[in-house]
């Protein structure tokens, strides 16, 4: 089996600025997603994101003069990164956070490192340093506090009070956040892997006209019942910026980031995503953030900078 050619890398400060830069855009979607949710029936919303998101990157879709063409192999590849990172993480997120809050979306989300470095090693058989390591023992740390902090009864729990087979519904949403976690993880292993011979915009392009063909269906079910004319302004105007953040910005940026940064390193990063949803869960969604949370989020940052700081010159 050949390998993919090789494509140019940006900066390692740049793609780490990126790393973050996507991450939090993800974050502050994931938790700016929960309105939207209580409008759009999920299929719907997810359709009408790569809808929106394949009108803007139509061009990118066209292969550059200086790109190979695409093999089976990457374009199984392809379909993978689109199916794990944006069709089934799309499903279990919109359906998780609107079972949970965005709070307790960013708590289980925080999980995301560990399980990108257990993938790495796995499949790309990539070392994982002390450094990185630590990194994803600090995420790990403030996986174990917030576990500690009792739940907060406010409003958006109590909406989901009731059970499903004798299980909260809190706790489905909480479960689904975390498929969503393993998608997640699938999606930086097998972006590094496309990065290797494609360039962002395209591997961003492709992967989500994938996703617009796998939810065109189910879509268009959701839309022949939908009321159109109940969505007001405001949202839409959200829904346009939850669309290009998510399959366009955030993707772009990622995949920039992973051509430069070991994916498991990357995967530190995806630490921006509890952060910012979390934040914008505080700052605009009225949910409530304990000492104890901001102190796991603190440590999990510490982590961030334990992977970033620059490795110690020989003597």
């Amino acid at each position: 089996m050949s390998a993919l050619p090789v494509v140019a890398t940006a900066p390692r400060w740049l793609a780490y600025g990126a790393l973050a830069l996507s991450m939090s855009l993800v974050g502050s979607y994931v938790a700016l997603s929960k309105p939207l949710v209580a409008i759009f029936p999920v299929f719907l919303l997810a359709w009408l994101r790569f809808g929106i998101g394949g009108l803007a990157m139509a061009s990118w879709l066209r292969r550059p003069a200086d790109e190979p063409p695409i093999t089976p192999r990457v374009k199984r590849l392809l379909f993978l990164e689109s199916f794990l990172g944006n069709f089934l993480f799309s499903i279990c997120m919109l359906f998780g956070v609107r079972l949970t809050t965005a709070v307790a979306a960013g708590v289980v989300m925080s999980a995301i490192p560990a399980v990108v470095a257990i993938l790495s090693a796995l499949f790309l058989k990539e070392r994982i340093g002390r450094r990185t390591a630590a990194a994803i023992a600090c995420a790990a740390i403030g996986i174990a506090l917030f576990s500690l902090q009792k739940p907060i009864h406010d409003d958006a729990l109590a909406a989901t009070a009731s059970q499903f087979a004798g299980v909260s519904l809190t706790v489905w949403g909480n479960l689904l956040v975390f498929a969503a976690v393993v998608c997640e993880a699938s999606y930086v292993v097998i972006g590094k892997r496309l990065t290797e011979g494609l360039g962002p915009k395209r591997i961003s392009a492709i992967i989500n006209l994938w996703g617009f063909a796998l939810v065109t269906p189910l879509g268009l079910w959701a839309a022949f019942s939908f009321d159109f004319g109940s969505v007001s302004m405001g949202l839409w105007a959200l829904l346009v910026f939850y669309a290009l953040a998510a399959s366009m910005w955030t993707v772009w940026l990622w995949m920039t980031g992973l051509k430069t940064v070991p994916a498991s390193r990357a995967g530190v990063f995806t630490v921006m995503l509890p952060v910012s949803a979390a934040a914008v869960g505080v700052l605009f969604m009225g949910e409530r953030l304990s000492s104890l949370q901001v102190l796991a989020f603190a440590i999990a940052l510490l982590g961030l900078v334990l992977a970033t700081l620059p490795a110690r010159s020989p003597n």
